[in-house]
């Protein structure tokens, strides 16, 4: 009998225009976490969506627990003991906790719905993860790290066997993803086989026993984890040796173009004041919760202000709705790209286009469909977007993609400052270092960036100056020659540690 518990060889898929797969083999062990690897758009996903049974194969064969299957889908899959975690979460936002982990498998009594049973059950799987939530709040009231939680509970849930986490960590805290590799590390004792599936590469060797790498639709490699290096596996991914991880570039900052003053917002955001000067890239850190998020929301007009003044080049300037921003020069690529930066039923052209409306059409509101043609055909060029046509649906796009296309969708405007929320959120390697070359090109043009991240090298790699934030307030601005982890850290917990000594007292 095989040692494996899932065996796929020369599996191929394509889509239209698009060679998803080709011939590609695949082996998974009982107690194995098994790392697959490669850029966006190299057909990770779409391998695992066939093992699951989101997507049929063209061609090639499949064994799971030495059985031949030949079609496989979602109710089949998961009746083998096969549970997926979608990088983009997939939840009932008007739905508790408990029935969105229990959706399509509800519990009943004597034929009636028992939420008491669903609710007793959900709070034990949260439990393991070490979350302590009442399972009957509102998904739609977590943030994303609680839901993408919620997710692993769901896959919990279902008792698989065979578990596929794709891109797990990319919204969890620090004790998030050291609860979140306890739990892998646990499964992998019970004889669970787990695909992970990371572009965090540095969070691999804590938990992976082997590497298996794709690049545009093939198989180039496996190898035991500890046989290898990041820079060998990233060479593998990419095709090339990356040089520099961040490539951060000096320039003499221009005069003040922002300025805010007494920023208020909610419960997150109190008192904020900070600047940003032409060709000068500002950098967010904080723990999760401190209001880094919301601050940009705020400048942005996506969110209300108590309070606060904003000025660009010295004019103070009235943001209450997007739109405000957006004509005083203020644009923002937002955290969830999916659900607050695209419209994923249109178009690559039209997402494209639709901010820029008031550029590309006439005062008798025509659009110009050349300038729009050309405007697309740019952003799609000068960001590398890989994709099979400018026509298809922006939700076809892989993770990487998806998110140039909404860093793209700005460029074309007279815009003074760029805001960056997560912008490397989910997204391979190679794709981090061209949002980090585009963010030394509006440097280099004398924008203005400012970006949020809870990736501390990124944040010290890529920032000029560094304000650090908790409990919804600037803890400290930092030059990056002062700047080093301990010392973000220390300002970051800084309230948390004042509450702290105050309960001693």
């Amino acid at each position: 009998m095989s040692d494996y518990i899932v065996e796929l060889d020369n599996v191929c898929k394509s889509f239209p225009g698009v060679k998803a797969l080709d011939n590609v083999s695949f082996r998974l062990k009982s107690g194995e976490i098994l790392a697959l690897l490669g850029e966006n758009g190299a057909g990770k996903s779409t391998l695992m969506k066939i093992l699951s049974g989101v997507y049929t194969k063209d061609s090639g064969t499949m064994k799971i627990f030495g059985n031949t299957i030949d079609t496989m889908d979602p109710v089949k899959a998961q009746e083998m003991g096969i549970a997926i975690i979608h990088q983009e979460l997939n939840m009932c936002d008007h739905l508790t906790i408990a029935q969105n982990i229990f959706l399509g498998r509800e519990m009943t009594r004597k034929c009636i719905l028992s939420d008491e049973d669903m609710n007793r059950e959900a709070k034990r799987i949260l439990s393991r993860l070490n979350m302590d939530i009442d399972p009957e709040t509102l998904v739609g009231d977590l943030s994303v790290s609680k839901q993408q939680m919620v997710e692993i509970a769901k896959a919990l849930s279902t008792n698989a066997k065979i578990l596929i986490m794709d891109e797990p960590t990319s919204a969890l805290t620090a004790k998030e993803i050291e609860d979140l590799f306890a739990i892998i590390k646990r499964l992998k004792s019970e004889g669970h086989g787990i695909v992970y599936i990371s572009h965090r590469l540095e969070e691999l060797e804590h938990i992976v026993d082997r590497v298996m790498i794709l690049r545009d639709g093939q198989y180039i490699v496996s190898m035991d984890y500890r046989d290898t290096n990041l820079k060998e596996i990233i060479s593998y991914m990419v095709g090339r040796e990356i040089t520099e991880k961040f490539p951060r570039i000096d320039k003499e900052v221009g005069k003040k173009i922002l300025e805010v003053k007494d920023l208020n917002a909610g419960d997150h955001v109190k008192d904020v004041s900070f600047s940003i000067h032409e060709g000068e890239i500002v950098g967010i850190a904080g723990l999760m919760g401190a209001g880094r998020t919301e601050t940009t929301r705020a400048l942005f007009g996506a969110d209300p202000k108590d309070g606060g003044s904003i000025f660009i080049d010295g004019q103070e300037v009235r943001i209450n709705r997007p739109i405000d921003s957006i004509n005083a020069g203020i644009v923002l690529v937002p955290e969830d790209r999916k659900k607050d930066g695209l419209c994923t039923k249109l178009s690559i052209r039209d997402n494209i286009a639709l901010p820029n409306l008031d550029i590309l059409g006439s005062k008798l509101g025509i659009i110009n469909r050349k300038k729009e043609r050309d405007m697309t055909k740019n952003t799609i060029e000068n960001l590398h977007i890989r994709l099979a046509s400018v026509e298809g649906n922006a939700e076809g796009l892989s993770g990487g993609n998806q998110q140039k296309v909404v860093v793209g969708k700005w460029l074309a405007r007279n815009s003074r400052v760029v805001i960056f929320d997560e912008p490397t959120r989910g997204i391979d390697v190679a794709a981090k270092v061209e949002i980090y070359n585009l963010m030394n090109e509006l440097k280099d043009q004398g924008i203005g960036v400012l970006f949020v991240s809870s990736e501390m090298p990124e944040i010290l790699g890529m920032s000029d100056r560094i304000l650090v934030m908790a409990d919804g307030r600037i803890t400290k601005e930092l030059d990056i020659k002062e700047a080093t982890q301990d010392i973000i850290l220390e300002y970051a917990t800084k309230f948390e540690k004042k509450v702290d000594k105050e309960l001693e007292v």
